[in-house]
């Protein structure tokens, strides 16, 4: 047995007993993938205690690829939009724009998706073409189509592919516009986070089919969600939990900042929920919902730390800060953030903060909702 074998076979068992991996089916599937020739490119690591974050280059068959290429954890391929692992020597101080997925993330995801063996899948996000190739191995190529927005990335994970001899659809495209030929499709599975659920991907589905994606947001809390496409075009269903977090797609991030409005213009009032609640994951991927456009950063004012939403394009905030043991609130423009993100979390509290695993999310071409 090759040493890759024994590692992915380790990398099996460690899923299994994880739950990641729960069906005989994706078992089999993932056994016929080997991570490794889909980073032959190389990989990026974190290096250690750098402030701000630097990224050092591993490279194949250097020290410890092989091994990390079966650990069960992300690995970034590629930093800044372009850069790729073979392209520097030395250190890099950008932000990672492509990584591959740690495996029981993948696999977790693959079988949270209840797919049929006779089901065609939408896969939004080839990245290094792993998770394409176990979906492949479970259905076959014809029925899996997959979507990558990075020429680039796309084509690197079309080589690793054809090196196993796996030949789906593969397009280079926004992901987000979906794939309309081919459609409906039964199932459609995303890779990257989404702020909102493209209207094309409830379309391009069939009633009765499922989207799961992660929906994230500016407040930079995530969750995995899946949701069952209806009859009348809308769609609905769980948070399925976990914290999932995966990069944005590229046209959902958040702008640049800019120029900030006068944030002492603003009308002052004392503030029912303060701004400490955004510490907390599960009540920024709740608060999102009610300020989807909202930014959020930590700034001094004068005597006060201040903690601030910004929407840049309409020109709104609201800046908190603690005043003798309470929080006031100041907010300014055609928008009041805390107003709504005061009335959204206090809905939440009123029924008892119930887990985000209790929630429904609703989506129509008119934007999304969460329930309780």
């Amino acid at each position: 047995m090759s040493d890759h074998d024994q590692l992915l076979g380790q990398l099996i068992d460690n899923m299994t007993a994880s739950g990641s991996l729960r069906t005989q089916p994706w078992k089999d599937a993932a056994a016929t993938v080997p991570r490794h020739e889909f980073l032959r490119n190389g990989f990026f690591r974190v290096v250690p205690g750098s402030s701000p974050t630097a990224w050092a280059p591993v490279l194949e068959d250097g020290d410890g690829w092989l091994e990390a290429c079966y650990a069960d954890e992300s690995l970034v391929t590629q930093i800044a939009g372009t850069i790729k692992p073979t392209d520097i020597r030395g250190e890099i101080m950008r932000e990672p724009t492509s990584s591959s997925t740690l495996p029981s993330l993948v696999l977790r995801m693959l079988e949270d998706l209840e797919v049929e063996p006779d089901m065609k899948v939408l896969e939004i996000g080839t990245g290094t073409g792993y998770s394409t190739a176990v979906l492949c191995a479970r259905l076959g190529d014809g029925r899996v189509t997959s979507i990558e927005y990075d020429e680039q990335v796309a084509l690197r994970a079309r080589e690793a592919l054809a090196r196993l001899g796996t030949y789906p659809n593969l397009l280079i495209g926004d992901g987000l516009l979906g794939e309309n030929e081919e459609a409906p499709y039964d199932r459609i599975i995303a890779t990257c986070a989404v702020q909102t659920v493209p209207g094309a991907w409830l379309e391009q589905t069939r009633p009765g089919g499922q989207i799961l994606t992660t929906i994230g947001g500016w407040l930079n809390a995530s969750e995995l969600v899946r949701l069952t496409v209806h009859e009348d075009g809308t769609a609905s269903g769980s948070v399925l939990g976990g914290q999932v977090s995966f990069m944005l797609a590229r046209p959902h991030q958040a702008p640049a900042l800019g120029l900030l409005p006068d944030l002492n213009a603003g009308k002052e009032r004392k503030a029912v929920i303060g701004a400490a609640v955004l510490n907390d994951w599960t009540t920024r991927f709740i608060a999102q919902f009610a300020v989807p456009t909202a930014q959020r950063l930590k700034l001094r004012q004068g005597q006060h730390a201040e903690d601030v939403l910004v929407d840049v394009d309409a020109g709104s905030f609201a800046a908190l800060h603690e005043e003798d043991g309470r929080w006031i609130v100041r907010q300014g423009g055609p928008d009041r953030l805390w107003d709504a993100v005061e009335e959204h979390l206090g809905r939440w509290h009123a029924a008892g903060t119930p887990a985000v695993e209790e929630a429904t999310v609703r989506v129509s071409p008119q934007g999304q909702s969460i329930h309780w």
